[in-house]
């Protein structure tokens, strides 16, 4: 007999929402679906009869909420902003006490923050939720990053745990081989509660930073290969291969050989990849990021440097104009005998470049944690995003295993496995990097990551100078390597004997 209610109510049926709710139903969980154009609702009803949870198509939200069993569980999956508050406002009247409102939007955290607040008020809870993987992800397992009330996620919890991504156990290399109407069986769930309130979205937002950063990563190391090496992108794409068959391995580098081993669709002749424009899009998390890494004086130099790459290659008609103007260094043929060595010090530039920028996302959620009274568990994290995610790798392996050893690890950089692998690679590092500037191709996650590197290791930066100038023009006073922390000094320096005042 089928189920008279259904378990879970889904609103917005774009192409992640009509995913997400049949990767639902195929675990078998009754499905009640949402959407304001009702055609597009009875459509996706109509195109999936059978699947063994079952979809229940809604025409009204009054008719959606009342077809949901009790403790209602309500996913949002609309636009982030304004769109998604509208549909709060619009629920909320309908709702009983204890009701459980879930958010799966790329929501601001502190929009997060704000709802749970308003909405506890009102006897209701809510989790806001990080969902990555795309719509392969949302189809077949995301990896699920949920924040907020817990007697919320302990009602969630058995629908997260069988959607999410699965990854082996002792491996945690992700479980594949699923199908509709057929998810995989076995593994550990790739989600787990992150937080209070905001922190789920906050770590998904730290995540799409990172996401930035390695994807520009990757673009550096093609465009080295091209610019200097003058590689082709059909031999470029078996060189991804065989590092995706190493330390490298990742969703993103796997994707990254595919796109240049495709030809354009519409002249075999070309690669694909050659035929793109070159101006990226962006949707504002990794911008987000990056304003909060300043906002808590966090140094995340990769991952800005990644934000404004895009931010450059969006003026493309002004570029052009300057490619004219503006001449750089002629690029000297690499010999042949020297090609081989290069390819692997440009992999060991992009693995140590990327080791720096997971450093700086997870230094900013510890930071983060502090600020909004979090208890994070990093470990966790880094096995959540181990599948599902868009940057699911056997590196986020590595540092499970970092923070297995040390939970308040304070830095990446001083794990053993990763301190060894940068000082192993960091020779080819500074050449590539070196190459990069003498040559005119621009590497600024490469480069920015080097100097994070040589910055952090360093016990004396020329910040001295730099809060001397301060003190100097603005009276912002300065501490002495002679005292203890805490006790501050100004020099009078109008004054001709230029005493110096305690503070």
């Amino acid at each position: 007999m089928a189920k008279e209610l259904s378990d879970i109510g889904l609103i917005g049926l774009a192409v992640m929402g009509q995913n997400l709710a049949l990767n639902i139903a195929d675990h078998g969980f009754k499905i009640s679906v949402f959407n304001r154009t009702t055609a597009k609702t009875d459509k996706f009803v109509a195109e999936n009869p059978s699947n063994p949870g079952g979809l229940v198509g809604t025409k009204t939200v009054k008719a959606f909420v009342k077809s949901l069993a009790k403790p209602r569980k309500i996913i949002i999956l609309v636009q982030a902003g304004r769109a998604t508050d509208a549909v709060i406002d619009g629920l909320v009247p309908l709702l009983d006490q204890d009701d459980i409102i879930i958010d799966g939007g790329n929501a601001l955290w502190t929009d997060t923050i704000r709802r749970e607040k308003d909405l506890k008020a009102k006897g209701l809870r809510f989790i806001g939720s990080g969902v990555s993987g795309g719509e392969e992800g949302a189809r077949f397992g995301p990896s699920l990053m949920p924040g907020g009330d817990k007697s919320a996620w302990k009602e969630l919890k058995p629908i997260w745990n069988a959607i999410a991504a699965k990854v082996d156990r002792k491996t945690g290399r992700p479980l594949e081989g699923a199908a509709p109407g057929k998810p995989v069986k076995g593994g550990v769930p790739c989600t787990t509660h992150i937080g209070d309130n905001g922190a789920g979205h906050y770590v998904k937002m730290v995540h799409n930073g990172i996401e930035y950063g390695d994807m520009q990563m990757i673009c550096e190391a093609y465009a080295l290969m091209q610019g200097i090496l003058g590689i082709k992108p059909k031999e470029m794409g078996e060189i991804f291969t065989q590092w995706n068959a190493g330390a490298l391995d990742s969703f993103l580098i796997e994707i990254t050989a595919d796109i240049l081993k495709q030809n354009d669709p519409t002249n075999k002749r070309k690669a694909f990849v050659d035929v793109v424009l070159d101006t990226a899009g962006q949707k504002g998390t990794g911008k987000w990021t990056s304003t909060n890494a300043l906002d808590m004086g966090v140094p995340a130099p990769t991952i800005a440097e990644s934000v404004f790459a895009r931010c450059i290659s969006a003026i493309k008609e002004e570029r052009v104009a300057a490619s004219k103007l503006l001449k750089g260094p002629k690029i000297k043929k690499t010999p042949a005998a020297k090609k081989k060595a290069l390819i692997e010090a440009i992999r060991d530039a992009l693995y140590c470049s990327k080791i720096c920028s997971y450093a700086q996302g997870f230094q900013l959620m510890r930071e983060a944690q502090k600020e909004y009274d979090w208890k994070l568990n990093f470990g966790q994290i880094a096995q959540i995003w181990r599948g599902g995610c868009i940057i699911r790798a056997a590196f986020l392996q590595k540092i499970t295993e970092a923070y297995a050893r040390d939970p308040k690890l304070a830095n990446l950089l001083l794990d053993p496995y990763f301190n060894k692998t940068v000082k192993k690679a960091q020779d080819n590092w500074r050449k590539v990097v070196a190459l990069a500037a003498e040559c005119g191709v621009p590497a600024p996650t490469f480069s920015s990551s080097l100097a994070y590197y040589d910055s952090y290791r360093s016990a004396r930066l020329p910040a001295n100078l730099l809060q001397a100038q301060r003190d100097y023009f603005g009276a912002h006073t300065y501490e002495r390597v002679d005292q203890k922390r805490g006790k501050f000094y100004h020099i009078d320096w109008p004054d001709p004997a230029r005493p110096q005042l305690e503070m």
